[in-house]
């Protein structure tokens, strides 16, 4: 199998830019806070938790789905060479859905939660494929490196993304608009921005797997379970990657928390308006880009599980951090922590499955990698929403139910063994 050029490696980190705008701008920054706020704001009448709690149900459906349909796709995608198929299918949903949440207004609910999840399902679904192509385009030895830059220049995207719409934001409120007004275009602008910066990805990055028999469309699923169920059933052959899964798990369920409500938080607590909320974000992701890159360089060296280990530590300073934040300033340094430790956590964590998967197995592996993350993301603001609920809308004190997660996953990640993994999955390649 030929070496993947610089190029076809730098298409492949260019869909990190083009969908790191759907995260920033829809889950983080703008669209969920203007949910809350606004969309739903009218079912907050019996309980102010309310909205919120409705947001994490609509997070916690959406990533029920992908977490039951990645790893059998995942399959399908690796016996079939599809991956690069099923790439393009769910970026264009992603895009259209996105674009159609435009026309999103007060009180749509509805309408709101029906295409925030089919756009999140065909979100998720192509981070799993793209995150599958890892392996067969570089080096164990590398692919510490390579994960960083792809979330390094993901958070660039994020950045740049967040910018335009922080842009028309300003210029729309000039002209006397409010959040009715302004929030829905920047879900064109996230539309536009991803279709554009994905196209480099579809020209360069090449399918290199290769096919097997045809099926029926039946026929591919019962391939897919059949891949999926042996995975399982011999887990131990694996049993670093399914350690570092539950430990992932874990605490990405923190991590899936923070990213979901940040906005939400900022807004609540903290008291930010939309320009604030923005300008945070777009710092963060600045801060998140150079954590990405610093420990993505530093992977190859000390090793994944060591710098998710770091990274770990400077989560929980963070979120306690927050929690006593009663001025902006604390609340901004709390914030740029978590971004360092945001783009060096989730850099570790891809390059660490990628380590742990034979390359031929890839998109199966990665699939159980999205189940995880997607697991998490059901936990971790379902949890926070639950407690938000019971505390009648007290964000400071929900906060720190997301310190449990880091805690705990932490501790796992001792159990690990990186080496292990890393012989296991050579071993499989060589099967």
């Amino acid at each position: 199998m030929p070496a993947a050029s610089r190029r076809e490696q730098l298409a492949w980190c260019f869909y990190d830019f083009a969908n790191s705008g759907y995260t920033t701008v829809v889950l983080t920054a703008i669209f969920n806070a203007y949910f809350v706020g606004v969309v739903a704001v009218s079912v907050n009448i019996t309980n102010p938790g309310t909205a919120t709690l409705l947001w994490t149900l609509t997070m916690a459906t959406a990533n029920a789905i992908v977490l039951f349909s990645a790893p059998i796709l995942g399959a399908i995608a690796d016996y079939a060479a599809g991956k690069k198929r099923f790439l393009l299918v769910s970026t264009l949903g992603c895009v259209l859905f996105t674009a159609l949440l435009s026309l999103v207004g007060p009180g749509d609910v509805k309408l709101a939660i029906f295409l925030v999840i089919l756009a999140t399902i065909m979100f998720s679904t192509g981070e799993n494929l793209i995150a599958a192509f890892l392996p067969e385009i570089t080096t164990p030895d590398n692919m510490g490196h390579l994960s960083g830059l792809g979330w390094t220049i993901g958070y660039l995207g994020g950045l740049v993304t967040l910018g335009c719409c922080l842009i028309y934001v300003q210029w729309s409120q000039t002209q006397g608009g409010n959040a009715a007004d302004y929030v829905p275009m920047t879900n064109l602008i996230v539309a536009v921005i991803f279709a554009l910066a994905a196209t480099p990805t579809f020209l360069w990055l090449k399918e290199r797997a290769i096919a097997r028999q045809k099926q029926t469309i039946m026929g591919y699923f019962k391939v897919g379970y059949r891949r999926l169920y042996h995975t399982i059933v011999n887990a131990r052959e694996h049993q670093d990657l399914f350690r570092f899964l539950i430990t992932l798990t874990i605490y990405h369920a923190g991590i899936n928390t923070v990213i979901v409500l940040a906005a939400v938080y900022a807004q609540e607590v903290m008291g930010f308006e939309t320009n604030d909320t923005l300008m945070l974000i777009l710092i963060v992701n600045v801060t998140a880009a150079i954590g990405a890159f610093t420990f993505g360089q530093l992977q190859d060296r000390i090793g994944s599980k060591n710098c998710l280990a770091m990274t770990l530590v400077i989560w929980i300073i963070a979120i306690l951090l927050a929690y006593n934040a009663t001025t902006t300033d604390l609340f901004w340094l709390a914030a740029n922590l978590i971004g360092i430790a945001l783009g060096a956590s989730q850099s570790a964590s891809r390059a660490l499955v990628g380590q742990f998967s034979p390359p031929q197995r890839s998109g199966e592996f990665f699939g159980l990698w999205g189940l995880a993350v997607r697991l998490a993301a059901i936990i971790g603001p379902l949890s926070y929403g639950a407690v938000i609920f019971i505390l009648d809308g007290n964000h400071r004190l929900a906060i720190l139910s997301t310190l449990a997660f880091f805690i705990l996953g932490l501790l796992l990640l001792m159990t690990v063994n990186e080496q292990r993994g890393r012989q296991s999955a050579k071993a499989n390649a060589l099967a």
